[in-house]
Parts: C-alpha cells; structure tokens; sequence
C-alpha cells in the first residue's frame, strides 16, 4: 500500500489519532501565537492609515480573518460531514463536530467587528445588508448543527444526522461569499485577490495574510484539542482509554 494511503489510514484510529494530535499541539498553539502577534504590531502599528477611513480601517486585521475562516472552517466541517455520512468515519464524524463551535465563534467575531466599523462608516451598527444577512445566517447555520448534535443522546447517530444539516447549509457559502457581486450592497467589494493584483498596498496586505495563516493554524490547533476530549468521550469503555486514564493515575504510596 502507498506510505501516504497507509498513514491516512492509521490517522483514522482513535489511539493514533490522539497520539498525533498530542504531539502537534504544542508546536501549532506556538506557531499561531507567533503568527498573531507578528500580525497584529503590523496591522495595528506599522501598516499606514487609510487615506479615507484613517485608523478605523485596522479593525480588518480582525474582521476580515474571522470572516475567511467563518466560510473555511463551514466547508471544513461540511467536508468531513460527507465522509461521516458516506463512509461512516468515526473520526470525521468528530472532527465535523468539533469545528463546529470554533466557525461559529469566527462568524460571531466577523459579525460584531463588522457592526463596530459599520457604526461609523455608515451610521448604523446593523443593516440587513446581503452580506451582512448571509452572514448572520450563517452563524444560525452552525448553531443548528450544534443544537442538533446535542439534541440527540446516541453520538454517533447525532454527529450524521447534524452533518446531514451542514451539508445543506453549503448553499449558503457562495451567496455569503459573492453576495457584493450578485447584489448591490453597502458591503465594499473584495480588495484582496488570490489570482490577481490587490486592491489594497503591500504594507497593509502582509500584515492581513499574516493573521489570517494564524487563525488557519489557530483553528487546527484548536481542533486537535476538542477533538482529543471528544474521542476520549466515545471511546471511554476501550482498552486504550483505560490504559491511558490509569497511566495518568498519580501514584499514591
């Protein structure tokens, strides 16, 4: 079998898969704190302010990051659903719902820093704006998928039958994602391009990029973390739950 498949294929075992999450979550944390302070002392001191919103525009180095990994962590989660309900993965099933609460609190993030520069740049904290409401719908989205999870006492049957949701809240991903093209809304276009040339200066795009890799490794930090207690939680009555509890048993004489 190829080394890659072989591996896939382990990292789908519970032990193994706690073992190798262990192992990284030191490194990614570090990695993303790093990351985030970089980002932050150069969108909030070094990058320059712009010449129309003057400082107020630095609350993108918070608001723009959320709001990627709102519709990242989304396909993420729906992504891992469709392996749950297809091949009924265990650990996809776990993953699905453990990013689940981490996307919500980037969409919650996304939507108050949007009212917070929305105040003074268009008189009002909230609008019923196309993006604004396909964001807030989105938020709803994944509080359905938690709900529902928690809904149903069986964990494996919740996780399917929540996946199952996630996997018809994808429609909403394109219209929140082109919804200034589709409609006109006070929502400004996009000024960052991945196949082209930015909209916005090179000393204010670094700092950007920079957080937004730190929330990308934040939240696979994160994931690994919730998804290691989750595991723990299913498999409590295996052999290497127990092995592990009982090692973690402090010794008394």
């Amino acid at each position: 079998m190829n080394p890659l498949i072989l591996w896939f294929h382990k990292l789908g075992s519970p032990p193994y898969f706690y073992r190798f999450a262990g192992r990284w979550l030191p490194w990614l944390y570090t990695l993303a704190l790093i990351a985030g302070v970089i980002g932050l002392y150069g969108g909030l001191v070094i990058a320059p302010a712009d010449y129309q919103q003057g400082d107020s525009f630095r609350i993108i180095y918070v608001h723009v990051p959320c709001a990627w990994m709102s519709l990242f962590v989304y396909a993420f989660m729906a992504a891992n659903g469709f392996i749950a309900l297809v091949w009924r993965i265990k650990l996809s099933e776990t993953l699905a719902m453990a990013s689940a609460p981490i996307g919500a609190a980037f969409t919650f993030i996304t939507l108050v820093s949007g009212s917070l520069w929305g105040k003074p740049m268009w008189g009002t904290w909230w609008t019923w704006d196309a993006r604004l409401t396909s964001e807030l719908v989105l938020l709803f989205l994944y509080f359905g998928v938690i709900g529902l999870y928690h809904a149903i006492e069986d964990t494996r049957q919740a996780a399917r039958a929540a996946a199952f949701l996630a996997l018809v809240g994808v429609v909403n991903l394109p219209i929140v994602h082109y919804s200034v093209v589709w409609w006109n809304t006070l929502h400004q276009g996009s000024t960052v391009s991945l196949m082209g040339q930015s909209k916005i200066s090179a000393s204010m795009l670094w700092p950007l990029l920079t957080l937004t890799f730190a929330t990308h490794v934040y939240f696979f930090a994160s994931l690994l973390a919730r998804s290691r207690v989750a595991l723990l939680e299913l498999e409590s009555g295996k052999e290497w739950v127990r092995a592990l509890a009982s090692a973690t048993e402090p010794n008394h004489a």
